[in-house]
């Protein structure tokens, strides 16, 4: 499908469209015109975030009678697991990645280091499409194996060592770009999905951009996260920091229905990439991450594991332990993981990874063919539209952490499972809506209906995972 050229993209502010049009504009431009206010903002947060990855790491780990109001480590537990990471991901799905481009401590950094960077074009390798998939199944799993939702050095090795990575590659490619943001981030995947929900984004009339005279070279912007902006339909790479605002008369920050992307533009931009992050990652992958510690699925694996290898005269697994940067090893705490609770641990998130990418994939490609002849980009388009619903998964697995640390100080939150209840059914009803109205670009009547039931069927299934761990075990 080939993109058909438009005098103003949805949502573009024209003349006389109202306040709020106008008003978004000037926000973008006030962005473009105040960037020493930005990297001042931007510092403070690079200042607040080395604070809490590394002063918690080498204080002693909290007593039980410690509080998130009294003792630093808790704080900071909370601060990242608690607010930090839930919030950053609803603000996709809100303002776009302005996270990224305004606030995110690793973009600062790597940005700041490129500007001494040897600047060395960016090798194929690391533009490979797939990294987006396995930085953040590797980060993620990972993660999972260290405890870094409980435990201050784990927090530091992998949140530190991000940073750390992220200034080595700004110090190397590119030059005053954010080389690191736009390819090898853990989190740039997710984020880049969930952005094409936001209801704000700065958007290019491409005729307008091509009328205008050429400006001074003095005019012209640095788009850190390499976006090819005169081309720009989408969201999910621009990091809205506003540099580009008003150029040539051109680009404006502007809203647009929160279904236009997935609709509209998605098809037109195949990726297996995002395809394979969207079913293994988002809705197989972090299921079984959030999910293994109180399965009875995963107990009772291990468990006739445990007994076959005792049986067999084989205990080592059992008792075999590593160092905590490998996997969770706190006995003080009664929080150790044997060779065997680390080996099960991969072999179950793996297995939902699997498992479920499978399955709904094979239902999304049911919906494909129900369309008519096999398509791949109508199969990656109809992945697009289950956003929605992968998204509100991962907010419910990292806002199970924001409660449990309430009920840890004894704040009872009202209303939790109605209100998980509540998010889950509008994230479902708003993918089959999407699956509809993707559906009818391609086909009418039963059609249509049947390829809708299959995304449907991959709703259900993607959303029993969360029922499960939320109102069943």
């Amino acid at each position: 499908m080939t993109p058909q050229p438009i005098a103003h993209p949805p949502g573009l502010p024209r003349p006389g469209l109202g306040r709020i049009d106008a008003g978004l504009a000037r926000l973008g431009d006030w962005l473009g015109r105040h960037l020493r206010t930005v990297r001042a903002l931007q510092w403070a947060v690079v200042a607040v975030y080395l604070v809490l990855v590394a002063v918690p790491a080498f204080l002693p780990l909290p007593g039980r009678s410690a509080q998130i109001w009294t003792d630093l480590t808790l704080a900071a537990q909370f601060a990242f697991w608690g607010i930090w990471w839930p919030f950053v991901l609803v603000s996709m799905a809100v303002v776009g990645r302005a996270w990224c481009g305004l606030l995110c401590p690793e973009g600062t950094l790597t940005e700041a280091a490129s500007r001494w960077s040897l600047g060395r074009a960016v090798p194929r390798w690391l533009s490979w499409g797939g990294w987006p998939f396995v930085a953040f199944a590797g980060t993620t799993v990972y993660g999972q194996m260290v405890s870094v939702y409980g435990y201050p050095k784990p927090v530091l090795v992998v949140l530190g060592g991000s940073t750390l990575a992220a200034m080595a590659v700004g110090l190397v490619y590119g030059r005053n770009k954010r080389v690191w943001c736009r390819y090898l981030c853990p989190v740039n995947g997710v984020f880049a999905v969930l952005a094409k929900l936001a209801p704000v984004s700065f958007q290019v009339d491409g005729r307008t951009w091509a009328a205008s005279p050429r400006p001074a070279r003095s005019e012209a912007f640095n788009c850190a996260p390499l976006v090819p902006v005169r081309t720009m339909r989408g969201a999910g790479a621009c990091h809205m920091c506003g540099r580009c605002s008003g150029y040539r008369g051109a680009v404006r920050l502007a809203r647009r229905s929160p279904n236009h992307e997935i609709v509209h533009v998605a098809g037109t931009e195949p990726d297996a990439g995002q395809s394979a992050l969207i079913l293994f990652g988002m809705m197989g992958l972090a299921v079984g991450a959030f999910q293994w510690s109180s399965s009875p699925w995963f107990v009772s694996a291990k468990q006739a594991l445990a007994t076959w290898l005792i049986e067999r005269g084989t205990a080592w697994p059992l008792e075999t332990t590593l160092p905590w940067w490998v996997l969770t090893n706190y006995p003080e705490h009664n929080d150790v993981l044997s060779l065997l609770d680390g080996t099960m641990l991969i072999a179950y998130v793996a297995a939902a990874a699997i498992g479920l990418g499978l399955a709904l994939a094979a239902l999304v490609a049911l919906a494909t063919r129900a369309l008519g002849a096999w398509s791949w980009p109508r199969f990656h388009h109809l992945v697009q539209t289950l956003i929605p619903v992968a998204g509100c998964g991962l907010f419910l697995g990292l806002s199970a952490l924001t409660v449990g640390f309430l009920r840890g100080e004894r704040i009872d939150v009202p209303f939790v499972p109605e209100i998980r209840a509540l998010l889950l059914a509008g994230a479902c009803l708003w993918t089959l809506r999407l699956a509809y109205a993707v559906a009818g670009l391609s086909g009418r009547g039963l059609r249509r209906l049947s390829a809708t039931a299959a995304i449907g069927a991959a709703i259900a299934l993607s959303s029993a995972g969360w029922v499960l761990m939320f109102w069943i075990w």
